[in-house]
């Protein structure tokens, strides 16, 4: 069931402890497949159901040791682990409507007396591989689908996570006690930076589906190195928010600049859909600049933004905001450049073209504010990057609201909010080098499996 169970954050540098070779895992992964999908829907169902009742009797302490892992905020920790149950449940639910679908097959002559049902077959077991920054939620967003699927699924947790992947171990294991789960269902790996072992399993050849959320550098080198798979990547993103010319009055410009505020900084803008880049009309380019400061100046470094990752990114997220200063940007807030992995919430304007902070996933509390001249040019520059994961505009104008849910080329445009809003029952995922496939529970139930056509004579049965 598990490969690392308990103290898992003193053993997850400790090279001594044994490690599982490559061909064990997959040989469990495959005993977990067999008896998953021999399994009915109800009875995956009622699995889900108890790995959900297991993470929420065990919510305050899991909480507690995503922000040990992480350093994230105890509330944000505590909205991981709550959200981390709704997806279960949900997907508990979504195993219960995956249908087979009937065709009558009369439109041509050969079809004639003949019915079709077409149904979906898991592909095999699911290798996971999951970040640092939402290491539970992004977890059991691969987790759940998986098992509602009829497959079983092989946890590559984040090594700077090791105890939520014992949470989700242990999870998984009071799931097998008190509601059979099969052993081998759900395999969470001990939380080891061991890149050989990872891409032997990404290449093992009885390894059929990879889920990965993590840089789109790593992601596409899987999708190179195994083209034949079923590869779904969830990658970086440079989330925009538009600021639309009708949406300019004092009480717009306030809600829009105090939800910026908020999930620009939360985390410590470690979210792939953290608004990056804010576009504004030049003509209140100063005074949304000012509510959007003034906004910043309402988070706590401690409470609400916490602590990047690790002293490297911190170092590289000052380092870019320092080039884009070099090249006229200016720092509109005075926090000052904050101390250690603690970076305060950091408002940019004048960011010159071809800056890091613009063109990159910077992954941290920074946010530049952009002027545009009318909305023609707002959309470009949203999409003059090349990342297209998720977009915002704050518009009460509903053919600015259908333009540009046409035109932007991201996997998701939310309207009248920020681009970090996330429906876990809708399709998540981005284009160009954001990813390919889709998150989401039914979106992943489906990359998870197969179509197969069932034929049915006249008279056959």
């Amino acid at each position: 069931m598990t490969d690392l169970l308990s103290q898992a954050a003193s053993n997850a540098d400790d090279t001594s402890a044994p490690v599982r070779g490559v061909d064990s895992i997959v040989d469990a992964a495959h005993r977990g497949f067999d008896a998953v999908r021999a399994a009915d829907a109800g009875t995956r169902s009622r699995w889900l159901e108890a790995l959900a009742d297991a993470i929420a009797r065990s919510a305050e302490s899991i909480a507690a040791g995503i922000s040990a892992d992480t350093g994230k905020p105890a509330k944000w920790a505590a909205v991981e682990t709550d959200r981390a149950q709704s997806i279960i449940r949900l997907a508990a639910h979504e195993a219960l409507t995956v249908h087979p679908d009937a065709q009558r097959l009369d439109a041509q002559p050969s079809g004639v007396g003949r019915l079709a049902l077409v149904v979906r077959q898991p592909r095999g077991p699911v290798l996971a591989l999951t970040p640092f920054n939402f290491p539970l939620h992004l977890a059991v967003h691969k987790v759940a689908p998986a098992i509602a699927a009829g497959t079983s699924v092989v946890v590559v947790p984040s090594p700077r996570a090791p105890r939520t992947a014992a949470a989700l171990a242990a999870a998984a294991a009071t799931a097998t006690v008190e509601a059979g789960l099969p052993d081998d269902a759900i395999t969470v790996l001990d939380p080891i930076s061991d890149h050989t072992r990872t891409w032997e399993l990404i290449e093992h050849p009885r390894i059929p589906v990879i889920s990965f959320t993590g840089s789109d550098a790593v992601g596409w080198r899987i999708v190179d190195a195994v083209p034949r798979k079923q590869v779904v990547v969830e990658l970086g993103g440079n989330a925009a928010a538009v600021l639309a010319p009708d949406h300019l009055s004092a009480d717009d410009q306030d809600h829009a600049a105090q939800r910026i505020a908020t999930f620009a900084f939360y985390n410590a803008g470690q979210a792939c859909t953290s608004p990056q880049r804010v576009y504004v009309p030049r003509e209140v380019l100063p005074e949304f600049t000012d509510r959007l400061v003034r906004a910043a100046g309402e988070q706590s470094l401690h409470d609400d933004v916490g602590p990047v990752i690790d002293d490297d990114s911190a170092d590289r997220i000052r380092s870019w905001v320092g080039e884009a200063v070099a090249g006229g940007a200016r720092v509109v807030t005075d926090t000052g450049p904050g101390t250690g992995r603690f970076i305060p919430p950091t408002v940019l304007v004048d960011v010159p073209t071809g800056s890091r902070v613009l063109d990159e996933e910077l992954f941290g509390p920074v946010v530049s504010v952009l002027p545009y001249d009318d909305i023609v040019d707002a959309l470009r520059q949203v999409d003059d990057s090349r990342f297209g994961l998720s977009a915002g505009v704050f518009t009460h104008d509903v053919r600015l609201a259908f333009r540009a849910a046409r035109e932007l080329e991201v996997g998701q445009v939310v309207i009248g909010d920020i681009p970090t809003f996330r429906s876990d029952v809708s399709p998540f995922g981005g284009v160009k080098d954001s990813g390919r496939g889709r998150e989401g529970i039914r979106a992943a139930i489906e990359d998870y499996t197969a179509t197969r056509t069932v034929v049915f004579a006249e008279g056959a049965l």
